[in-house]
């Protein structure tokens, strides 16, 4: 049964709907609002944080453990036994809160929180590199056209035609005594730059014909202006979308490019670098392999649950597509 209003008209059913969301609200007030709607958003959004924060406090996190990642525990493997953890679950006890590593008894929970620490701030790092180089080439190619978006966008088809993870293999397999998480941002950053470059493209040339861009022009504003004041916050919100989805990709190829041997060197801690050393010992103890691969799946996992969230709500076209 139907309801009718007094006048006999229907009822407007998408009331509510427009109530809930109130006229004017920004972008950041929309992705709040639907942050606190979805609850697995919400989980996500948290175990960002406190892997953060496990990346920022690594050093008082390990002191509290009472182990540093480098320090070998002897009396926490079984020499006879080819230096297999003494104890069930590969040596977890009240002294090794994660256990320990075969063989040279490291502890596990202080390696696993450094080397979130070094994960994180390459992945970080990276995306900054590919968002920076990426916006201020699509800006240009978009905004100017031309000879400068004909060079930029070959450009940007030239990077993306090269196998990257074969050439970053190779570039980090011949570089010799150099700092190996600043070669690895440089290197990650290098290839990432045209996804992005594209996508703020596509963007500036939507918006670079619009009536406010246009009166600006007209105006005398210069197009140092226009691309700051007019294109930038246009274009802000599919970038911090995109720059979300980013962060696991750029985790996922530290920790590929460490488990093949060319990423960070030992005695630095490494999530893919651990998984790699514990694949000789995954039959005697998982354990050793199931501690890192964990922490990985669970950062991979959040960082995308909460990057595909914030695309939908500041890319909605985008997310469609």
């Amino acid at each position: 049964m139907t309801t009718t209003t007094p006048d006999g008209a229907a009822p407007d059913i998408a009331a509510p709907a427009a109530q809930a969301v109130p006229p004017g609200s920004s972008p950041w007030q929309l992705a709040r609002r639907e942050l606190r709607r979805r609850p697995a958003v919400r989980i996500s959004l948290c175990v960002v944080l406190l892997f953060v924060l496990m990346a920022l406090a690594a050093p008082w996190l390990g002191a509290l453990g009472g182990w540093s990642p480098d320090a070998f525990d002897k009396a926490a493997v079984d020499p006879y036994l080819g230096g297999q953890p003494l104890g069930s679950f590969g040596g977890i006890s009240p002294e090794h809160w994660l256990g320990v590593e075969p063989v040279t008894g490291r502890d596990l929970f202080s390696r696993v929180v450094h080397g979130a620490q070094v994960s994180l701030m390459i992945a970080f790092a990276a995306t900054a590199i590919v968002v920076l180089a990426g916006t201020a080439a699509g800006i240009a190619a978009g905004y100017f056209g031309g000879r400068t978006d004909a060079v930029l966008s070959r450009l940007m088809d030239l990077t993306m035609s090269f196998p990257s993870l074969i050439f970053m293999i190779a570039m980090l397999s011949v570089a010799r005594d150099v700092n190996r998480i600043v070669l690895m941002t440089s290197v990650i950053g290098l290839f990432g730059w045209p996804g992005v470059a594209r996508v703020v493209r596509g963007q500036t040339l939507s918006l670079k014909h619009r009536e406010y861009v246009d009166a600006a022009r007209v105006g005398g504003a210069s197009s140092w202006r226009i691309l700051t004041r007019d294109i930038l916050p246009g274009v802000s919100g599919p970038v911090i979308a995109y720059t979300t989805l980013l962060i696991p990709g750029m985790i996922s190829t530290e920790a590929a490019l460490s488990y093949l041997g060319v990423g960070v060197r030992p005695p630095t801690p490494s999530w893919g670098q651990m998984i790699a050393e514990s694949v000789a010992f995954y039959e005697t103890d998982p354990m050793y392999f199931v501690i890192p691969s964990a922490f990985l799946f669970l950062a991979v996992l959040a960082f995308t649950l909460l990057g595909d969230a914030l695309r939908d709500i500041l890319d909605p076209r985008g997310g469609r597509t």
